[in-house]
């Protein structure tokens, strides 16, 4: 991505140093909040292949388009376009406020590849040196490891336009089964008081901070206690008001376990929250 590349060139290392830094940051923090490891963590750059298969597929399908060694989708023929945001492609050709690139058919047509530029990645393709779009890259991730169709998908709400909207249109136009995704779960954001918690403001605290100031179970509760869609606001009053529920629920255990010297079955507890 263009945020990598920059950051890269101004800390004087490769795109791949800094990958390799952001995942093993990454793992530390889920291994630091007990959190288990999923079965498989694929990288856009080891789909390569696979990316360029698709692509190839949507050219001869005319559901892309080639212009001086970027390849573009041509939204107008995916006739499901907007199904996700729940708009018009008229409506979002009406409202667009970006000056659009003259090589493109369409505004709102988005890159499936780009053409090398100096100093970034670029990996070779039919059409010239080049380095897939953003959107591509996960529906070729997905479909290798999950298959056409799969059940689960999940992001901020900021990506349900254009990212998973192109997503869908490239995927489905692919494998020319629908749905993509039979369950969207998009999560509300962290809040810092009212803003957004964001680096672009300067008011992030990472996890590594936050384990040295509350426990693990503090904070994974307070992860717990708020429904995925709604906004999650951090202030340490609502982190330590979470550390003390910790503390009543060991208590209760502790209690428990002094009357029937026993351990506690949750195991239908446990149960019901999965179900």
């Amino acid at each position: 991505g263009d945020g990598m590349i920059d950051a890269a060139f101004t800390n004087g290392i490769t795109t791949d140093e800094l990958a390799e830094q952001n995942i093993n940051d990454y793992f530390a923090g889920l291994d630091a909040l007990n959190v288990l490891k999923a079965e498989s963590y694929p990288k856009a750059t080891e789909e390569i292949p696979k990316i360029i298969a698709m692509i190839d597929f949507l050219l001869e399908r005319n559901y892309a388009y080639v212009v001086q060694g970027d390849v573009y989708y041509r939204v107008g023929k995916f006739a499901g376009y907007g199904k996700l945001s729940r708009r018009s492609l008229d409506s979002m050709q009406a409202g667009a406020r970006v000056e659009v690139d003259p090589k493109k058919q369409n505004g709102m047509d988005f890159a499936l590849w780009k053409c090398e530029k100096p100093g970034e990645p670029s990996w070779d393709s039919p059409w010239g040196k080049g380095r897939p779009g953003w959107h591509i890259e996960c529906s070729a991730m997905s479909i290798s490891n999950l298959g056409d169709i799969i059940d689960i998908h999940g992001g901020g709400p900021e990506l349900i336009f254009p990212h998973h909207e192109n997503e869908i249109a490239q995927s489905e136009a692919y494998t020319g089964k629908s749905p993509f995704v039979r369950f969207w779960v998009h999560h509300g954001l962290v809040q810092m008081g009212n803003n957004k918690m964001s680096k672009s403001l300067g008011n992030v605290l990472s996890i590594q901070d936050a384990i040295n100031k509350y426990t693990v179970d503090g904070l994974r509760l307070f992860f717990l206690a708020t429904h995925y869609r709604s906004k999650l606001v951090y202030s340490e009053q609502n982190v330590l008001a979470q550390e003390r529920a910790v503390d009543r629920i060991r208590n209760a255990l502790r209690a428990t376990h002094e009357k029937v010297n026993d351990t506690v079955d949750v195991s239908r507890y446990k149960q019901g929250f999965v179900d």
